[in-house]
């Protein structure tokens, strides 16, 4: 069984921010597999679904992103799943805006909730589809950039790009990491 696990933050102040991609990317999926997130037996909420006929579980934290890997510690206590079952899906100043990533594993790369979940599981050997947020501008702290709305401009192609990570997602779990990477990797964003 694999696990969707999508950062973001709790709370109305935070839905549309930068940092919250990884949740609405969740949120598609379980349009997608219509279902509904209930709160589960953590600090998560969490359905379980089939998408493409593949059993997943779509999960949130209700952790903040920083401290992910409570969330991913208590979902291992009643789940069974490895990191190779894991597919986070995450923001990532780092790619240009609208641009992704999947790769099989790595390091956190600077981003608080990879570093959470890594010193959690002890590994980087995780999947993670990474969604380009831009780079903060300069002088601008990155904290309060990443918890900021997106620009007009960039609200307008969100749809596209949510549903394009969604579609990421189900090439990952009907295809593995490994063959979905040389379809996300070419296609994605441009």
């Amino acid at each position: 069984m694999w696990v969707v696990f999508g950062l973001g933050n709790p709370g109305r102040e935070y839905a549309d921010t930068r940092h919250n991609l990884g949740f609405r990317v969740v949120d598609e999926l379980l349009r997608r597999a219509g279902a509904r997130a209930r709160r589960g037996a953590g600090d998560y909420d969490l359905a379980s679904a089939r998408l493409g006929g593949t059993p997943v579980l779509l999960v949130k934290p209700s952790t903040y992103v920083n401290r992910s890997g409570r969330a991913i510690q208590q979902l291992g206590g009643r789940y069974s799943f490895g990191p190779a079952e894991l597919l986070v899906v995450v923001d990532d100043v780092a790619l240009p805006f609208g641009k992704l990533r999947l790769r099989p594993g790595g390091s956190a790369g600077g981003h608080n909730g990879l570093r959470s979940l890594v010193e959690t599981l002890g590994t980087g050997d995780f999947p993670r589809l990474r969604l380009g947020v831009g780079g903060a501008p300069p002088g601008a702290d990155l904290a309060d950039y990443v918890l900021a709305p997106f620009s007009d401009e960039e609200q307008q192609a969100l749809p596209g790009l949510i549903a394009q990570a969604a579609d990421a997602v189900q090439r990952v779990l009907a295809l593995g990491v490994e063959r979905a990477m040389s379809l996300v990797n070419t296609s994605a964003g441009e």
